[in-house]
């Protein structure tokens, strides 16, 4: 066997020396945040990527009351429409997660999102970030990132991204607008999903003494008092007081969303009873009109639950995906999700080239009928509204063909009402007969008075998507309350001289099996 020379030899070495070298380790830091707060993060590489390379970083938030994934293989949670930090670190993203101020580990008290305390936490993150070595950057303190993550991880989104110009895309799941019109419509509390965060929020800290053993030390923190306030208003009264309407207004993204200038995917469940399909159309609406690159992906899931077809598995995945690698790896050639997307209730993947879709008519149906009242609490679960037995019905005429009814339909309603106490609300929802379901699980408050006065009033319902045609059954519901909601404490009775409703069509195309983005675009 021949000698290897000098150089061939070194050369040899150096590609043993390579071939052989540790992967970027993970590792857990405390951030300090402006106020003191502690915040624990986890960071893990991207998959691969070996010591000196870098990458551009992915945070991802957890859920209210969670805290941050701390497995670097996760997979996704297609239900939930949160992607795990496996596939993320699989595409050649950095991952950091971290325990938001008041939960886990963390210290601070629960802000829901506020951008002067968890926005601003996210800030530091941000520049903790810029400081790893794996870190791609675009100037100093400025790494090349981006943001996922459901619920309460989606909300600070929006947030961080209207406040730090150094978030590059972001794809909020399950994310709000407003947290008054989420918990509060028109002046009701969504009693059901009130008990379940309550419950969330006073149980996920572990900052105290069970969290001294953690990266931070022992935290104090745990959940504003003005969030536990509101919830006992709305478990006594089903109201909050001005104060607490005032402290869920100036949380999570509301008006901010006007500063958002970056690429935004926005996922939202069509069963979400918590943050409806309204608040992403909301934020669609505001993104949009100040030419923001935006798209619309609604699936079945969310906070809700998914009583028909999901659909194909790895949508939210795979959409996800193609946004962070287009944006972050500024790569043009890449497909993105096509304007609008959707799961309808046979679990079809449907398809509109504008969101929202161009209407090309509507289904209408009217009557009159009386809805008596009494107290107590509806029909359904805390997550899911159902058919109501005490309801005034109205069937919906079948469409002569297919129909995809997407977005809100349109409710007017004539009454008089006596009873007492004067103000309260029924329930507008959507019933499939066929299936016995509500579609999305949703019901609408719309507010009354029984002052024995004529009154008039047009409310739209929360939106749906819903694959209609010649077969289907359809009614409106009015039901007396609904296990979403406050119950019921009046007594009385409604007089419904009439009840006009209109369901809003689009046409759109449909497929089982097509992803929603493959690879580069030809040209």
């Amino acid at each position: 066997m021949r000698a290897l020379r000098p150089g061939r030899a070194l050369f040899a070495a150096l590609a043993v020396l390579v071939l052989s070298a540790p992967a970027a380790s993970a590792r857990d830091a405390v951030v300090t945040s402006f106020d003191g707060t502690k915040i624990v993060t986890h960071f893990f590489p991207a998959e691969g990527l070996k010591p000196g390379q870098k990458a551009p970083t992915v945070l991802i938030g957890h859920g209210y009351g969670m805290t941050g994934d701390t497995d670097p293989e996760s997979t996704s949670e297609e239900l939930f429409g949160s992607v795990g930090n496996g596939p993320v670190r699989k595409a050649g993203f950095n991952v950091l997660t971290w325990d938001a101020r008041g939960f886990g580990q963390s210290g601070g008290q629960v802000m829901a999102d506020s951008p002067d305390f968890e926005g601003r936490d996210v800030q530091a993150l941000i520049t903790h970030v810029a400081r790893q070595p794996e870190a791609l950057l675009d100037g100093r303190n400025d790494p090349r990132l981006g943001m996922n993550g459901p619920s309460y991880g989606g909300g600070i989104q929006l947030v961080t991204a209207a406040i730090d110009g150094r978030v590059d895309a972001i794809t909020p799941t399950i994310s709000w607008n407003s947290l008054v019109t989420s918990l509060y419509k028109d002046g009701v509390v969504k009693q059901g999903w009130g008990s379940i965060l309550f419950g969330a929020g006073g149980s996920a800290f572990a900052g105290g003494a069970a969290g001294a053993f953690g990266p931070a030390g022992a935290q104090t923190g745990g959940t504003d008092p003005a969030i536990q306030k509101a919830f006992a208003e709305g478990a006594t009264t089903g109201r909050f007081s001005p104060e607490s309407v005032e402290f869920f207004r100036s949380r999570g993204p509301g008006a901010l969303v006007d500063r958002i200038r970056i690429p935004t995917l926005l996922v939202q469940g069509t069963v979400d009873t918590l943050f409806t399909l309204e608040e992403s159309m909301v934020n669609h609406a505001i993104l949009k009109a100040n030419g923001v690159p935006t798209r619309m992906l609604w699936f079945c899931g969310g906070h809700g639950a998914c009583l028909t077809d999901p659909g194909q598995p790895g949508l939210i995945e795979d959409a996800v995906l193609s946004w962070l690698r287009r944006y972050l790896n500024r790569d043009a050639r890449l497909r993105t999700p096509p304007p609008f997307s959707m799961i309808d209730q046979e679990g079809a993947l449907r398809r509109g080239a504008t969101f929202p879709p161009v209407q090309r008519g509507e289904l209408r149906a009217s009557g009159s009928g009386t809805l008596p009242l009494s107290p107590g609490a509806g029909n359904g679960t805390l997550i899911a509204a159902s058919p109501s037995p005490d309801a005034y019905n109205l069937d919906i005429p079948a469409p002569g063909g297919a129909a995809d009814l997407v977005g809100a339909p349109r409710l007017k309603v004539d009454y008089t009402g006596t009873g007492a106490p004067e103000g309260t609300h029924m329930y507008g929802q959507i019933v499939d007969t066929v299936r016995n379901l509500v579609v999305g699980n949703l019901a609408t408050p719309i507010p009354v008075t029984l002052d024995g006065k004529p009154h008039s009033i047009e409310r739209p319902l929360e939106p749906i998507a819903y694959h209609a045609g010649p077969g289907s059954r359809l009614r409106l519901q009015l039901a007396p309350a609904t296990s979403l909601y406050a119950e019921q404490r009046s007594t009385g009775a409604l007089t419904l001289s009439s009840v006009d409703l209109r369901l809003p069509v689009a046409d759109l195309g449909a497929s089982r099996s097509e992803r929603l983005s493959v690879g580069p675009t030809r040209g």
